[in-house]
């Protein structure tokens, strides 16, 4: 588990092809390695990776053919910078909101502008996460926790401050980047237990108008 508050900033320093799917080399930064330990959770731009190898000032892990789909992490190059937080403790400050480190989708930066001294920023979410993102809720943006300003249809708008600006990857960001997406825990969860026992059965469609009309939530 994470915070989705970031420790610091790295950068790609390999991808390597590797019995079809990928082993990443991470240059670490600022970030504090001497209390991990092979085996143990880094997030990197949102994804929970697991450290292989710990060559020195960084980390090497594996990444499967589901997180290369899942992500946005087959974008990245050698050099490409990223945001980089290791797991939580049971003493640390919840700054953020809790981050399972499992990415739900892909979104697209859609328009930046300048609001004072923060930048604003509209991304658009896949559809079928549009229903898990609410005004004032939180998401998790390249692994940074975020609250939300704005929602419309699948698209949604942050501001976003000088400090996150300048502890982050954010500040790099134009239209048209690729960022990973993480909706809230408690969203993801409360959809699966209004199913009940509909859960169980096979392709399960999910929450929808007419499951709620037939359990009372529509009128």
């Amino acid at each position: 588990m994470f915070t989705g508050i970031i420790e610091a900033v790295g950068s790609i320093r390999s991808l390597t092809p590797k019995g079809g799917d990928v082993r990443v080399q991470v240059a670490t930064g600022k970030l504090d390695l001497s209390d991990v330990k092979l085996g143990d959770s880094i997030a990197v731009n949102g994804i929970c990776l697991t450290v292989v190898e710990l060559p020195g000032d960084g980390f090497c892990a594996d990444v499967s053919r589901e997180t290369l789909a899942r992500t946005a992490l087959v974008n990245l190059r050698q050099g490409s910078k990223v945001n980089l937080e290791k797991a939580l403790l049971p003493t640390t400050r919840l700054g953020g909101h809790l981050v399972s480190g499992h990415v739900d989708g892909v979104g697209e930066v859609i328009k930046r502008e300048d609001n004072a001294r923060a930048i604003q920023f509209a991304i658009r979410a896949p559809k079928e996460l549009a229903r898990y993102i609410a005004m004032k809720g939180s998401i998790t943006v390249d692994g940074t926790s975020l609250t939300v300003n704005s929602v419309n249809g699948s698209e949604f708008e942050l501001t976003i401050v000088p400090h996150t600006l300048q502890e982050t990857i954010m500040a790099d960001y134009q239209s048209g980047h690729l960022v990973n997406l993480e909706i809230d825990l408690i969203a993801r969860y409360l959809e699966r237990l209004l199913l009940g026992d509909k859960a169980a059965e096979p392709d399960s469609a999910g929450i929808t108008e007419t499951f709620l009309a037939e359990h009372g939530f529509l009128r």
